[in-house]
């Protein structure tokens, strides 16, 4: 039977909930526990496949292809286990599944309503990943704060949860804010009370309260939380602003959250391993030279967007004890300003995917500068494509090539609809979506930095490479270096005479962990920090010298 651990948050939104969730799973599976890590969004979209990154950041996509909040991207990469659709729960999924079984007759004449039938069914979602997973411990975040009126349902269902479990089967976590007033110079525990208050009213007692704070919180002003909030003085957990998201798991051992849990559901506390994990944040914090990395997007303003992106740069700087530089760079402003002006001095290019016609131009233009500068490049999905498109423009000599994505009516379609789409109508979870195999082609650069035959990649696309042009595509110096097992989708492409240049149709940044970077993303950076080479002929004995190394650490 699994315990559950449910994860509240009070007085403000973004306050960690997310990484709390994702720490206190790091915890207790290094003590030997499995743990499976869900998320109830109050939002009514089905799920978040439809909203705009600046509305929601990035789509985290699951292996079973479900398109959720990119707090799944967290949880995986804090326990290394893999989440599922079932891991994702929307109020517009929750009341999508009850009006489907009100149709169907499945209540037989009942009104259906809120309580007890939308309740009911958030607890059997939550009940399904504890039969699905086999995990020990279910820890589930509530999205919203405490007071959110988007938020109740989700709230009253796991109140009316501990009638569905031993009183030793579940605990509850509140992540609140002590915020300090400067006029005063106190740290003001108020909001907190309230918040706490607030949860009361609703008929949950939080058994532990995870505050965060700017500054350290002495023992007079946890006794004062402690007796307010009715909660035992161990259980005041400080949660001190960090240098990095992966040093939280770390600190929050330190101030016993774990343990608190651990006896709150009556569970051994096992001798924690983190040694990893330490290992992990001193590199984090003494890291070598710096890799200064352009991301060009649409959305950089919303650094959420490329979430994934972003931390796969990092586990790989970690690996090659490098410091990560990351500039965001506009792919408009490139249209406007050149690549010269925006690109000069960057170590490596990377563009992600994304959608639309916004800015395409511009990533075009960084990926011309990255071949004929010969500046390391990875491309992502979207990225994949408009590589593509700057081959067939400036090298295959199709000055109107490009995406039917872009221009239905295209004469050159170097990327264009995959047959199975054709008749798609929904937009909500109907692309290519999931975990695909990959072929690896022999003797291929991808192929030495994975260092396997086949390999299992996460997709999110509706378009494709048009296998119309694959010739001409090989015979201007280009290679395809991954397909799909019957070779009719191209994977993965990459271009032989330059240092390192490399673009794939899925979505590698999904897979990447903390002290197990991804091999493209690895790649990357190791291609980097050899910096710009003097000459051409430079450029290509640096790159036969890091496939040597890549090939011999496979």
């Amino acid at each position: 039977m699994a315990k559950f651990v449910f994860v509240t948050g009070g007085v403000v939104s973004s306050i960690g909930k997310g990484i709390v969730a994702a720490s206190l799973g790091r915890l207790l599976k290094s003590r030997g526990y499995s743990v499976s890590i869900l998320k109830l969004d109050p939002y009514l979209n089905v799920d978040p496949g439809t909203m705009s990154p600046f509305q929601h950041g990035e789509v985290f996509v699951t292996e079973d292809g479900a398109e959720t909040d990119l707090d799944l991207g967290h949880y995986e990469r804090f326990t290394d286990t893999a989440m599922s659709r079932l891991n994702s729960v929307t109020t517009g999924s929750i009341y999508q599944s009850v009006i489907n079984r009100e149709r169907r007759g499945d209540y037989e004449g009942r009104t259906v309503q809120v309580i007890p039938h939308i309740t009911k069914e958030i607890r059997e979602r939550i009940k399904r990943v504890a039969a699905n997973s086999h995990a020990d411990i279910v820890i589930t975040e509530i999205g919203g704060t405490v007071g959110d009126i988007e938020s109740l349902p989700f709230l009253e269902a796991i109140r009316e949860f501990k009638s569905d479990v031993e009183q030793n089967d579940i605990a509850y976590i509140h992540v609140t804010l002590l915020p300090f007033i400067n006029t005063s110079g106190e740290i003001k525990t108020k909001p907190t009370q309230h918040s706490v208050k607030e949860l009361r009213s609703i008929g949950i007692q939080p058994d532990v309260l995870v505050c965060r704070s700017d500054r350290a919180i002495n023992a007079e002003l946890k006794s004062k939380i402690s007796g307010f909030c009715g909660v035992n003085n161990n259980a005041v957990i400080p949660a001190l602003d960090a240098d990095s998201i992966y040093s939280v798991p770390l600190s929050l051992k330190e101030e016993g959250l774990c343990r608190e849990i651990l006896r709150i559901l009556e569970l051994t506390d096992h001798e924690c391993d983190l040694d990893e994990w330490k290992t992990l944040v001193h590199q984090l914090r003494n890291p070598g030279p710096s890799v200064k990395v352009a991301l060009v997007g649409k959305y950089i303003q919303l650094n959420d967007a490329y979430l994934s992106v972003v931390e796969a740069l990092r586990h790989a700087c970690i690996a090659s004890n490098a410091s990560l530089d990351i500039q965001w760079v506009s792919a408009e402003k490139i249209e406007s300003d050149g690549p010269e002006t925006l690109l000069k001095g960057i170590d490596a290019i990377v563009v992600p995917g994304g959608f639309g016609n916004r800015g395409v131009n511009g990533k075009i233009a960084a990926i011309k500068w990255a071949r004929e500068q010969r500046i390391p490049f990875l491309g992502l999905c979207l990225g994949m494509q408009c590589a593509v498109i700057e081959w067939a423009r400036n090298v295959a000599g199709l000055v109107d090539a490009t995406s039917s994505e872009l221009n239905t009516q295209a004469s050159h379609p170097v990327i264009h609809l995959l047959p199975e789409q054709q008749d798609v109508m929904d937009l909500g979870g109907t692309m290519r979506l999931g975990v695909y195999p990959c072929r690896l082609i022999p003797n291929t650069m991808g192929q030495k930095l994975y260092g396997e035959e086949v390999v299992y990649e996460r997709h999110r696309h509706r378009y494709e490479f048009n296998n119309s042009y694959r010739n001409l595509f090989l015979e201007s110096g280009y290679t395809i270096s991954g397909t799909s097992p019957d070779g009719r989708l191209v994977e993965l492409i990459e271009l032989k005479t330059h240092p390192f240049f490399t673009a794939c149709q899925y979505h590698p940044e999904f897979l990447s962990r903390p002290g197990k970077p991804h091999p493209l993303f690895a790649g990357l950076i190791k291609a980097a920090q050899l910096r710009l080479p003097a000459t051409p002929q430079e450029a290509f004995n640096n790159s036969n010298n890091l496939l040597k190394d890549l090939s011999q650490e496979t």
